[in-house]
């Protein structure tokens, strides 16, 4: 059984890695929140403030009581309004926090994977190869790209997972789900507003971890796109979510970002061209309705259970 440490586990897409690891996997979970359910193979770490987490001596205590082999980095604030507002929090959580487990892993010959974001492009081109080069167009994008950088400068073993809009339910806890918010808006006979000039690649949450628990346990090296294989807009694809979820595509409705009061700058298109994920990895990358149905199925499942 390999150990891995997995941060941010409270999180939307750190909970599809910890409810997918399979009996490989002996996982460590790093969250200031308590546990939301206890699991043979699960060790659930509760902390307090990352800056405690970050004092001197501290993370390093961590790593040689857990002696993980590899390192799953999730924990970020994603909010990319709220990042733009408080610079200095984002810059703490998302820049600061990866480089100290980057120097662990550095230290203590540790695998690391690091999730970063499709943000990091200024979208004015769109379907970005791992080769393109990153131009940030607000605050997070730019968190994320000095992450990138610091893991890529301190370690030899490591993978940058950028990662598209990530499409699904939760699987516990209230992570950033975009679904959940659509289904509840719909549910509750409002219409759903969405950015209609936004153009992304959608990856659906289940796949998303199984990739991720995939990447840490090869030897795959460098950065990598985890997208979809749908290249739409986000009105379109909110409509197309929204039909198969029973309600009428016609109430998700366009809006436009001086729309939003508050809304920090996006890319038009960040698209991601997933073609070395596909060929890399044994994890099917799907489209966007391949991948809701297999974030349904799960949903399902874990009704049953």
């Amino acid at each position: 059984m390999k150990r891995i440490i997995v941060t941010g586990a409270s999180g939307f897409v750190a909970g599809s890695v910890i409810c997918q690891a399979g009996p490989e996997w002996e996982v460590h979970a790093f969250s200031q929140k308590p546990a939301p359910f206890q699991r043979e193979g699960l060790i659930w770490h509760q902390h307090g403030p990352l800056a405690e987490l970050l004092q001197p001596g501290e993370l390093e205590r961590r790593f040689r009581e857990i002696q993980p082999d590899a390192v799953i980095h999730i924990a970020a604030i994603p909010d990319i309004d709220y990042c733009e507002q408080h610079p200095d929090v984002a810059d703490e959580v998302n820049v600061n926090y990866t480089i100290a487990l980057a120097e662990m892993c550095r230290q203590q010959k540790v695998r690391m994977v690091f999730t970063s974001t499709d943000t990091v492009f200024d979208g004015n081109k769109g379907h970005y190869a791992e080769t393109d080069p990153p131009a940030p167009v607000n605050h997070y994008g730019h968190t994320k790209l000095r992450a990138e950088r610091a893991v890529a400068d301190r370690l030899e073993d490591f993978c940058i997972a950028r990662l598209a809009i990530v499409m699904g339910l939760r699987f516990y806890g209230q992570g950033n789900s975009f679904l959940c918010r659509l289904r509840d808006t719909l549910e509750s006979g409002r219409e759903a507003s969405v950015p209609a000039e936004e153009i992304r690649s959608p990856v659906d949450v289940v796949t998303a971890g199984r990739a991720l628990l995939e990447l840490a346990g090869n030897t795959f090296q460098g950065i990598i796109h985890l997208a979809g294989n749908d290249r739409l807009s986000r009105l379109d694809f909110s409509r197309m979510i929204a039909g198969r979820l029973g309600y009428p595509p016609e109430r998700v409705v366009a809006a436009t970002a001086a729309d939003i009061p508050g809304r920090a700058r996006r890319p038009r298109d960040a698209s991601l061209d997933n073609s070395t994920a596909r060929s890399a990895l044994k994890t099917p990358m799907r489209g966007l309705l391949d991948g809701l149905e297999l974030v349904l199925s799960t949903e399902r499942m874990k009704d049953e259970r």
